[in-house]
């Protein structure tokens, strides 16, 4: 999911350099949207891996 926002964050860059402003905030609107959502599922995760008392597994 952070490579769909740093992609969509590219595109933003890039949209802004050729002037398409409208397009450029949309990607950026996008962009925010999806790493709030990837920051969330990972906080999610941290914490269901701490209520099941499971530490990370060992390498192989």
């Amino acid at each position: 999911m952070l490579g769909w926002a740093l992609t969509f964050f590219i595109i933003a860059i890039i949209a802004a350099v050729f002037g398409f402003g409208g397009i450029a905030a949309s990607a950026v609107g996008i962009a925010k949207i999806i790493f709030f959502i990837a920051i969330v599922l990972l906080l999610l995760s941290l914490i269901a891996n701490a209520v099941r008392g499971r530490g990370p597994r060992p390498p192989l």
